[in-house]
């Protein structure tokens, strides 16, 4: 079965007082659109048509990477109009799939329920029973509960108002079939729309079988219309994703304040993870890795018996085993951290190499540094790797100890076994197994008196 997905995406999203289309707004830092494109991809023998309006610009040029089709609707005439506009793009033997950009926790599974009860002569449609309707087109039924239509609530008697069964507007039609409704649909309503809705009542005209399923849970199938449903489908997808790594063997200290922002790829045993973690891009974890609060990892490789302390953001790097880092530690882009080195409080380390059994445990920077194993860098330490213009290597040796309070001005070596005197500014290498230092000669001053304040 060849499927034709199609994603409507024109809304303008009043409500949400963005100047930003709505489907551009995130969860998880993910594009609502982009949810419902990674989920619609999945299925097999699909080709995805998405039809944009308002903001279209902006958002063909943000998604141009998708391999869809794009076609626009100009004027805002209705989901039935919308859907008109990627007609030429329907063949008569698809399935065609209707979707909505702004429903971004549709569920892969619930799709294939769906697309598994329409052939070519009967249309799937996807409804949600939900205890105060208002709002939605309700689902009329005959005695004999066959969908006999879906009625909008502005055009609704009091009578169908009762209704609890809603139309989702999630739906899986046969292409020839649609074709044909969609030409026939008129706008004779209380809203002057063409309403995709009223395809409905013709296929039950056309004798075409309508079958019904539900998702599992009715947040799946909301919609954001303001921030309000965007923080609420935010909070229900975090505790989705929380679940999920819980039922995986995570302990998670408290699973409304963690927030997964991608995906993790690799999870060992017995990871633990504090409050108010953020885990963004792609993540891989070890055994028995341990995340203190306010963390935040972002497409970062952390190998087994790691222990991250609180406030620590690690970012595009890889961290060996055994490590310790923090707290209060910045782990950014391009470092290397080589098995069982620790990295402490308030120590940033930037495209950098640190070899194993390596430390640098307090107040210090190290940027654009080759670091070999067993070092000990003193607190305050600095790599001065940048002079205005461009970036230098400092390469520091197997062995070595640099004291307190050291800048190493690159491009500078430091050779194995060295020792670096507390204070010092390196400028040139130092070499192998000696003591290097270079201070400026205290003098005390037995004649200086403390200068007074006058009184005015």
């Amino acid at each position: 079965m060849k499927i034709s997905t199609i994603i409507l995406a024109a809304g303008k999203g009043t409500r949400m007082r963005s100047e930003k289309p709505k489907v551009m707004h995130e969860i998880a830092h993910k594009p609502l659109l982009k949810h419902v494109y990674d989920m619609s991809q999945q299925l097999e023998h699909n080709s995805i048509t998405i039809v944009y309006g308002h903001g279209g610009e902006l958002l063909k040029n943000h998604f141009a990477d998708l391999p869809v089709n794009w076609t626009e609707q100009a004027q805002q005439l209705g989901t039935g109009h919308a859907v008109q506009q990627a007609l030429p793009f329907i063949q008569d033997d698809d399935q065609v799939l209707i979707l909505y950009a702004d429903v971004p926790l549709l569920k892969l599974a619930t799709v294939q329920r769906l697309l598994s009860l329409s052939d070519s002569n009967t249309l799937a449609l996807l409804t949600v029973n939900l205890s105060s309707p208002k709002g939605y087109g309700r689902i009329v039924r005959c005695a004999q509960n066959n969908v006999q239509k879906i009625v909008e609530e502005k055009d609704a008697t009091e009578a169908e108002k009762l209704i609890q069964e809603v139309n989702t507007g999630i739906m899986a039609v046969p292409g020839k079939r649609l074709k044909n409704w969609l030409q026939s649909l008129t706008n004779h309503n209380a809203q002057g729309e063409y309403y995709l809705t009223d395809i409905i009542a013709m296929a039950v005209a056309d004798k075409v079988t309508i079958m019904t399923t539900q998702p599992e849970d009715e947040d799946e199938v909301l919609g954001v219309n303001d921030r309000n449903q965007l923080y609420h489908l935010e909070r229900v997808y975090q505790l989705e994703q929380a679940g999920y790594l819980m039922e995986q063997g995570v302990t998670l200290i408290d699973a409304k304040r963690f927030d997964l922002r991608g995906r993790v790829e690799q999870l060992g045993r017995d990871v633990e993870i504090d409050v108010n973690v953020i885990l963004e891009g792609q993540i891989r974890l070890g055994n028995n890795v341990k995340i203190g609060a306010n963390c935040v990892l972002k497409n970062a490789f952390i190998g087994d018996d790691v222990e991250i302390l609180a406030n620590s953001i690690i970012e595009d790097a890889v961290i060996g085993e055994g490590c310790r880092i923090g707290p209060f530690a910045r782990i950014r882009p391009g470092s290397e951290i080589a098995d069982h080195v620790h990295i402490g409080n308030f120590v940033e380390i930037k495209k950098s190499t640190i070899a194993t059994g390596s430390k640098v445990n307090h107040l210090s920077y190290i940027g654009d540094t080759t670091m070999g194993s067993k070092v000990n860098i003193g607190a305050g330490t600095i790599t001065c790797n940048y002079d205005g213009v461009n970036k230098f290597r400092t390469v520091i040796e197997d062995g070595v100890f640099v004291g307190s309070n050291t800048q190493l001005v690159a491009p500078v070596k430091v050779g194995k076994n060295a020792t670096i005197g507390a204070g010092s500014t390196i400028t040139k290498d130092a070499p192998d197994n000696q003591l290097t230092l270079a201070r400026a000669k205290q003098v005390t001053i037995s004649s200086w008196q403390k200068p007074v304040k006058k009184e005015q």
